[in-house]
């Protein structure tokens, strides 16, 4: 969404991070779970501390004491099955220590296989950086896991016009006016986008999910068969919209399953997997090379977010705080908080007037002043993007620890600055300043989009959210349209974008003075409307 396209800049970077996506289900977890199995000397320290139930990344209950072995299972935790057995063996004087345990990360599994196995093998902290500040449950876990696939589909279907628009407008004889107005009529999209807001608050987050996740995909492939540019416009105006909808829907989900110390956390999952996505789509972009028409081949791939959206339908949960808010179907939502409103969508629009052209113009600015190739646009934007991809990680767990305001006062314009720098100068100087600013605006990312769905209850939270994005793509239209109109009247890149970035000084100002700090607390604390 318009809440992060600085991410197609900063964290497209996660294709090369993460490597090939791969659902969770290998073998190995169908066959019932690992087995980890540590042997430690018999001493009476070795045998006092193997018989504390663990209180880490599970929270064990002792189930049963034998003469020779203590059995331990899972009383919290991640796990969709874990049993540890302490066992003396006399014949070697050895402690033997047997965990099985099964945990069900889908898509992105691989990534925390090895991390958490050396938590349970007493290698490794279950305090580091790698996993949340909050002990996760395994509905938490596999939901997401979920959200970062939807993720990945959400960001490919909303970065896909821009990163191709260059290329097709060259391809139609289209001017940067054009291209500006081109790229506000698709964010003006954002109407068809709001009623899924409204369904998702009558009918559940889980539905209305679903079908935004099919519809995305299967509409962005309309296209590849455009036979004009107005007729590509028209396309996406109708597909982007779908993505947009699934990305908010994304957040208002991951708001109200995680635990309220782990919410930024979430965030930066999320952002490094709409990353992925969003790279998934920049490589992509060699095939605009092929030919004049490549760009089209780009469109053909959103074929594959189908996948996604089928694991979706076989396993998404509807939230439990929906379903908690909706046991009585006779109570009515509460009424929308419109301060809080006005204020997140002041913030959303005064944003994006610099986030949107940010993104949208940086491949006319790369191959216009710099003469960069498509393929070389995408090793550009994995390049500054994979580092960048760190300051998401230290970001949501700084947000979630020490608080979000002071983050995004000093994240926010050093940020700001340094793109406008990048849009200003050439060779080395064009890549620091790129990775530096996006590093940086990464690490704001998760405080900034966190407030997003956690400031309304959970009755009207995905319109309020759906009402934030449109404001966001309001302002986004307003600053594609200017953009592309002083750039045709010959201003510098560098200078409109300097313009258009008094736009973030306005936001950390409101941020700073009237944002409420919403770390540690819960969702029925922020809004007493809630039913506990």
């Amino acid at each position: 969404t318009d809440s992060g396209p600085v991410l197609r800049t900063t964290i497209v970077s996660c294709a090369s991070g993460f490597g090939l996506m791969r659902p969770k289900y290998a073998p190995a977890v169908q066959a019932g779970g690992r087995t980890l199995i540590r042997r430690w000397p018999d001493t009476d320290d070795e045998y006092r501390r193997l018989a504390a139930p663990r209180d880490d990344v599970v929270l064990e209950e002792r189930r049963s004491d034998t003469e020779s072995a203590m059995r331990y299972t899972q009383a919290d935790g991640p796990f969709t099955h874990y049993e540890r057995e302490v066992r003396r063996q006399t014949d070697t004087g050895e402690l033997v220590e047997t965990t099985r345990y099964a945990l069900e990360i889908p898509w992105f599994g691989w990534v925390f296989r090895s991390p958490v196995r050396g938590v349970l093998a007493r290698r490794l902290s279950h305090d580091s950086w790698w996993a949340p500040p909050d002990r996760l449950d395994a509905t938490q876990v596999l939901v997401i896991g979920l959200l970062a696939a939807a993720s990945m589909s959400a960001a490919f279907v909303n970065t896909l016009f821009t990163q191709t628009v260059n290329f097709a407008a060259d391809d139609f004889g289209v001017s940067d006016t054009g291209i500006g107005v081109s790229g506000a009529v698709v964010r003006a999209g954002i109407l068809i986008a709001l009623p899924a807001a409204l369904l998702a608050d009558r009918v559940g987050r889980r539905k209305v999910i679903i079908a935004v996740a099919w519809l995305g995909p299967i509409l962005s492939l309309l296209g590849a068969l455009a036979p004009s540019f107005s007729a590509l416009v028209v396309t996406q105006t109708i597909a982007r919209p779908m993505g947009i909808a699934l990305a908010f829907l994304i957040g208002v989900v991951a708001s109200e399953e995680m635990p309220r110390s782990s919410r930024a956390y979430a965030v930066s999952v999320l952002a490094m997997a709409a990353g992925l996505g969003a790279g998934i789509a920049v490589m992509s972009l060699r095939l605009a090379d092929i030919g004049e028409s490549g760009w089209r081949y780009v469109y053909v791939l959103a074929a594959i977010w189908c996948l996604v959206a089928l694991d979706l339908t076989r396993r998404l949960p509807e939230t439990r705080r929906f379903a908690a808010a909706h046991i009585d179907a006779r109570r009515r939502p509460p009424r929308l908080n419109r301060r809080r409103l006005a204020l997140l969508a002041a913030v959303a629009f005064a944003g994006n007037i610099f986030v949107a052209p940010a993104s949208f113009f940086q491949n006319r600015y790369l191959t216009d002043v710099h003469d960069f190739s498509g393929g070389m646009i995408g090793i550009f934007s994995i390049a500054v993007g994979t580092p960048a991809s760190i300051g998401l990680i230290l970001g949501g767990r700084f947000a979630d620890t020490s608080g979000r305001r002071r983050l995004i006062a000093v994240a926010l314009p050093v940020s700001t600055v340094a793109l406008v720098g990048a849009y200003s100068v050439g060779g080395a100087s064009l890549w620091l300043l790129s990775l530096l600013g996006g590093l940086i605006a990464s690490a704001a990312y998760p405080a900034l989009a966190g407030y997003r769905s956690v400031l309304f209850p959970t009755g009207n939270r995905s319109r309020a959210a759906g009402l934030v994005t449109a404001s966001a793509l309001v302002g986004g239209i307003f600053g594609l349209v200017a953009t592309g109109a002083l750039l045709d009247d010959d201003w510098a890149y560098g200078a409109v974008m300097a313009l258009m970035g008094i736009g973030q000084l306005v936001v950390t100002v409101l941020v700073v003075t009237a944002y409420p700090e919403t770390a540690h607390q819960e969702l029925e604390a922020l809004n007493p409307e809630d039913v506990p």
